[in-house]
């Protein structure tokens, strides 16, 4: 099993730079998803977790996916071309975000392209290099690999969080790239065991996957990659970010599904 939340750092770079609200950008955040997986390692799966926060560079995108509008010159780097992977970056939301999930600006300046590639150095690169190894390491062990991309996500959508504004959505979102990065039997495994305990769940909408299970997975070789959503509703006050009452009820799920996923060889499945 590998784990990775790439969505939930705190830590503001002194570098950011920011123009917006700092609260603002806190909602971006995966707020609380490190501590709901805090077993993880004691079970012997392996746990990335990104620091820096999503707004500062957004590691679950590929470095390809670049607004090039933000920089004060030319990016010497290579710009993704396909309209449905650019749906992101006109939302405002590519690699180096432009704008909020309510479509305020970031910045009121313009970035300069060795600040962007010192974030890549420094984070993107880093962060994919920790979950590489940490699915090659599984894979090599045991012959196969399970990842499970965590993420969370509001109760309602955003105008500027994905395409489909003012969506109500459901408790999980089980996202496999139309079964593109997993297993469909593996994928389905996760839907029933939440559904059984009571969770609606929706299936690869409005949260398909993106970088991170696109990236290390290739299910005809046995790397299995899912991406997690939660609604934090069922966790934490959207408002306060405060813990709720249902935090530890939730988290003693997600141990019992990681349990599960243990004890499945989707080879077999």
């Amino acid at each position: 099993m590998v784990l990775d939340s790439p969505h939930s750092g705190t830590r503001y770079p002194d570098d950011f730079l920011f123009s917006c609200a700092h609260a603002v950008l806190r909602r971006a955040e995966d707020t609380h998803v490190e501590k709901l997986y805090d077993f993880a390692p004691a079970l012997g799966a392996h746990w990335i977790e990104a620091h820096f926060p999503r707004s500062y560079l957004d590691a679950n995108r590929n470095i390809t996916e670049m607004d090039v509008t933000l920089f004060d010159d030319a990016w010497p780097g290579g710009v993704e071309t396909d309209v449905k992977i650019m749906s992101k970056v006109r939302l405002g939301k590519g690699l180096i975000w432009r704008t909020t999930d309510d479509g305020l600006p970031v910045y009121d300046r313009k970035l300069s392209v060795a600040e962007v590639q010192a974030r890549i150095d420094n984070c993107w690169k880093p962060y994919h290099a920790a979950v590489a190894k940490a699915i090659n390491a599984a894979h090599s062990q045991h012959g196969y690999s399970i990842h499970i991309n965590c993420h969370s996500m509001p109760a309602t959508a955003s105008s500027h969080a994905t395409e489909f504004p003012g969506e109500a959505h459901a408790d999980f979102v089980v996202g496999d790239r139309d079964g593109t990065t997993a297993s469909g039997a593996l994928s389905q495994q996760v839907c029933s065991f939440l559904r059984a305990h009571g969770y609606s769940v929706s299936y690869n909408h409005p949260y398909k996957g993106v970088e991170l299970v696109r990236r290390y997975s290739n299910p005809a070789a046995q790397r299995h990659s899912i991406q997690l959503e939660i609604n934090r509703k069922l966790y934490m006050d959207e408002a306060t970010l405060a813990i709720n009452s249902g935090f530890e009820p939730l988290k003693a799920n997600l141990q019992s599904l990681l349990v599960q996923l243990q004890g499945t060889d989707p080879r077999r499945l």
